[in-house]
C-alpha cells in the first residue's frame, strides 16, 4: 500500500494564523441547517457532472479506492470560532482530474449534498493542494454531525464552503449562489478578507 502523502495547508505557516473577527477555540462545534442525515453507504454514490467529457457515478468502495491523502489545516468558520491544526484523511480533489475530462470552459465546481445542500467554489479553488473529500479528522472517522460519510474540506475558506454529507460535484462555464449563499453569504468566502456576507 503506498504510503499516504500529507500536505500542510498554506494558512497554517503564517505569522499570524487567526484571521480578523475570529477567535481561537480547540473544540469543533456542530453548525448545520435541518437534520443529520442517516446515509447508508452501502447504497451512497458520487456523481461527477456538468461540463466533463463523460460524466461518472461512484459507489462508496469506488470513490474510496481513489489516492488518498492527509491534510494539516486550520479551521475559520463564518460565526467567528478558529480551530487549528486539523488533520483531515480523504481523497484530493485532483484525483477527479485522473478519473474524467474536464471541459476547458468549466470555470465554476458546484459541490453537491443531502438534501438538496450545495455550494459553489471557483474551479481554482477547489483544486488547491490542500483541498480534500475528507473521510477522517484527526485519526477518527468522521461522524455523522461532521459530515459522513464524505465532507469537503477546503481551507482557505471560510467553512460553510466545507460542505458536509457530500454526494457529488457539477462543473460549469458560470458562477451561481449555492444554498448558503442563496441565505445571504459571500459568494467567495475569503477569511482573510472578512467574505463574510453579501457580495
Amino acid at each position: 500500500m503506498n504510503e499516504i502523502k500529507r500536505i500542510i495547508s498554506p494558512d497554517t505557516q503564517r505569522e499570524d494564523r487567526l484571521p480578523p473577527g475570529q477567535r481561537l477555540t480547540d473544540k469543533w462545534p456542530v453548525l448545520h441547517h435541518g437534520k443529520v442525515p442517516s446515509i447508508d453507504i452501502k447504497k451512497w454514490t458520487f456523481t461527477i457532472a456538468g461540463l466533463v467529457e463523460a460524466e461518472r457515478t461512484l459507489t462508496y468502495d469506488e470513490f474510496t479506492a481513489l489516492p488518498q491523502v492527509e491534510v494539516v489545516s486550520d479551521i475559520h468558520c463564518v460565526t467567528t470560532w478558529s480551530r487549528y491544526n486539523n488533520v483531515w484523511e480523504g481523497i484530493s480533489t485532483s484525483a477527479i482530474k485522473d478519473i474524467v475530462k474536464i471541459k476547458p470552459e468549466a470555470k465554476y465546481v458546484f459541490v453537491l449534498g443531502e438534501g438538496g445542500f450545495t455550494t459553489n467554489l471557483p474551479i481554482e479553488d477547489f483544486f488547491q493542494p490542500d483541498v480534500l473529500f475528507a473521510l477522517k479528522h484527526d485519526g477518527q472517522p468522521l461522524t455523522a454531525e461532521h459530515g459522513a460519510p464524505v465532507r469537503l474540506v477546503v481551507p482557505r475558506l471560510y467553512f460553510w464552503k466545507s460542505a458536509k454529507w457530500v454526494t457529488g460535484i457539477k462543473f460549469a462555464a458560470k458562477d451561481e449562489p449555492g444554498f448558503w449563499e442563496r441565505a445571504g453569504y459571500h459568494m467567495h468566502g475569503d477569511p482573510w478578507r472578512e467574505e463574510r456576507y453579501g457580495g
